[in-house]
């Protein structure tokens, strides 16, 4: 049963809405942030990155830049940017991008949930980016930027978001990217109290990104209950903001690698090994080679792509880890063969996500790399059964477009 609740949103005007949502704080630098927010003094990164508003030398975990995200979040409630909903509400968020729509429900989900399972992870966080999240939550006493969770199909609760998205949006804009973002707020308190029921019958939550953000929120509400040993559980703290779409509306993307080097072999010795694992085919169509199925890769190496096929008997297809593809190039070609052992350290390989397409891939392998590999994307079929296997998936395994953008809603402790 996954505890769902409605919330009093904080959220931007009408005529600001625009101005100030903007992408999650953790697909940019310091210095992307600058340049996205330069001239917009609404914009949400401001308070999501303040250290753009601080001189440069300053650490991005230095305390005044929780500090200044805190500053910048008041002044932005208190001048107006940010209004206060009156009553405890529910709210739908559709996001649009190339043809494909995803709509999920904003709503608060429970830190009991995230701590029983009920809602259920497939990444490991590291502790110094959760630490920054939970000094971010921490200072500025809110959750401001969303979860992105997901659910397996219920047709009472697309029936109540097919109702609600029938009326006239509260906001409807596009950002910068081309991505179109529409929110309805479900004022009908019967059926936010229908939306609540309804997420009691569905048995778990999955985390599809956030699981830094996550942890962070969790992390702060059991710290305030520290500090309120009196506390009902019906406290904010009690909470975090999330977006949930169901899982048949989400699409994840390819997610691609490219290595700086051959560990030494030439391009004949290295074929050769990946024979033993692969059926190695020179590519002969037209433009880059995408895998049209699981299980395929694409290899691009002086110029030319080959399609790698794995052999049977190279992974264990009754492991939901072992035999995702990331998987499988990793333990079949990436270590024994290239010598990477772990990609989340080693400084030979890079991840570039599929929204920058595979052009990107034969770009960076004729400047500062030497091969690529082109993914088939992970599914979300993948995702559910390793969550619920307990298990983690590799590094570098999923890649969501388009992304949910903070600033829309925030979510206070208090």
């Amino acid at each position: 049963m996954a505890v769902v609740r409605p919330f009093r949103a904080f959220r931007p005007t009408k005529e600001l809405a625009h101005k100030v949502a903007e992408l999650p704080y953790d697909v940019m630098n310091s210095d992307e942030a600058r340049e996205i927010a330069d001239g917009n003094p609404y914009s949400f990164l401001h308070v999501d990155k303040a250290e753009i508003d601080l001189e440069p030398s300053v650490d991005i975990y230095d305390q005044r830049v929780y500090e200044k995200a805190s500053e910048n979040l008041n002044r932005m409630i208190e001048t107006g940017v940010y209004l206060e909903d009156k009553k405890p509400y529910m709210y739908i968020y559709r996001i649009a991008s190339n043809g494909k729509r995803q709509t999920g429900i904003v709503a608060c989900t429970s830190i009991d949930d995230y701590i029983n399972n009920v809602i259920k992870k497939h990444e490991k966080t590291r502790a110094d980016k959760e630490e920054d999240r939970v000094n971010h939550v921490d200072y500025c006493d809110a959750n401001t930027g969303p979860i992105f969770l997901t659910y397996r199909h219920n047709a009472n609760i697309n029936a109540v978001v097919t109702k609600w998205t029938q009326k006239s949006p509260e906001y409807d804009f596009t950002s910068p990217d081309g991505v179109q973002h529409t929110v309805w707020v479900i004022n009908d308190l019967e059926d936010v109290d229908y939306l609540t029921n309804q997420f009691k019958s569905v048995d778990n939550l999955y985390i599809a990104d956030g699981h830094h953000r996550a942890a962070s929120a969790v992390r702060v509400g059991l710290k305030r209950r520290q500090q309120y040993p009196q506390y009902t559980g019906k406290e904010e703290f009690n909470f975090f903001l999330s977006v949930i779409f169901p899982d048949e509306d989400l699409r994840i993307m390819d997610y691609n690698r490219v290595v700086k080097d051959t560990n030494g072999l030439s391009v004949e010795e290295l074929i050769e090994k990946i024979c033993t694992k692969f059926n190695v085919i020179s590519y002969q169509g037209e433009g880059a080679y995408r895998p049209e199925e699981k299980h395929t890769f694409g290899m691009y190496i002086e110029g030319k792509w080959h399609k790698l096929i794995a052999r049977e008997g190279s992974y264990d297809d009754k492991d939901p880890v072992a035999s995702l593809d990331v998987s499988i190039l990793q333990d079949n070609l990436l270590s024994p063969i290239l010598g990477i052992e772990d990609p989340r350290t080693s400084d030979r390989i890079d991840f570039i996500g599929g929204v920058r397409g595979l052009k990107e891939l034969e770009k960076r392998a004729a400047a500062d790399m030497k091969l690529a590999f082109s993914m088939y994307p992970t599914t979300i079929s993948d995702l559910m059964a390793i969550a619920d296997a307990g298990k983690i998936m590799p590094p570098k395994s999923t890649w969501f477009e388009p992304k949910p953008r903070s600033g829309i809603f925030v979510h206070k402790l208090k």
